[in-house]
């Protein structure tokens, strides 16, 4: 498998996502700057978390204008999967590529914690190696993680599967106390039309290890090698 990792100006995660696709593939992904013109010929592009450009102007918006992303959107649209977590989720949100936006968190408070995630769909590559109603522990870290679109877009995700992740609590029930953003319908994540854009708030990457307390996040690696290779 291929990888290449987006690096703007403030991304803090693109390493992270590295070290976890090297310990899933074997293989050390390109790293790709944001001024750059070209994507390598890649399987996979992840657009890491962190807070590019600072965050100025609105989350992601800047980095969605960036040179990289129109290769970047023009591969996706391709058909070339695209990981994009937290700011990335924002960034992807922002070029149009995934329906929705990434509002201020409910509480107007930076959220820096573990959450509990149902996982909704194990049709994808992204999440094949999760089974439908699993709960599974993943970290969150964003101001901007409040997703909200439209009831007819929202009604659109759910009729075609296309929820990923939905915050929970410990036995998979959807609270209001279980959401740390105030997301609508509990929403973490969700994938394109085509499955083939995962969009997602938390990071898998930071639970990829057992080093680091936990290896829920491993299985969306090792599951996306096993699709791609």
């Amino acid at each position: 498998m291929k990888a290449a990792v987006i690096v703007f100006p403030g991304s803090n995660c693109d390493r992270d996502v590295k070290v976890a696709l090297e310990a899933s593939s074997g293989e050390t992904p390109a790293m790709v700057w944001h001024g750059d013109g070209d994507l390598p010929n890649c399987d996979l592009i992840v657009l890491p978390g962190g807070f590019s450009y600072g965050d100025y102007l609105r989350s992601g918006a800047m980095a969605a204008t960036s040179p990289i992303m129109r290769a970047v959107v023009a591969a996706a649209r391709r058909g070339t999967r695209l990981l994009a977590i937290c700011n990335g989720f924002q960034i992807a949100a922002e070029a149009g590529l995934l329906p929705g936006v990434l509002m201020p968190n409910a509480s107007l408070k930076f959220v820096c914690k573990d959450v509990l995630l149902r996982v909704e769909s194990e049709n994808s590559p992204f999440t094949r190696n999760y089974t439908p109603g699993e709960v599974v522990r993943m970290p969150i870290a964003h101001c901007d993680g409040n997703y909200f679109a439209e009831a007819e877009e929202l009604d659109a995700l759910e009729e075609n599967g296309l929820v990923a992740f939905r915050y929970c609590d410990a036995d998979g029930a959807l609270s209001d106390g279980a959401n740390p953003n105030g997301s609508a319908r509990n929403i973490a994540g969700i994938f394109s039309k085509e499955r083939t854009i995962l969009g997602m708030m938390p990071h898998p990457e930071r639970l990829a290890d057992a080093r680091l307390g936990g290896i829920d996040g491993k299985a969306m690696f090792d599951g996306l090698l096993t699709a791609l290779a």
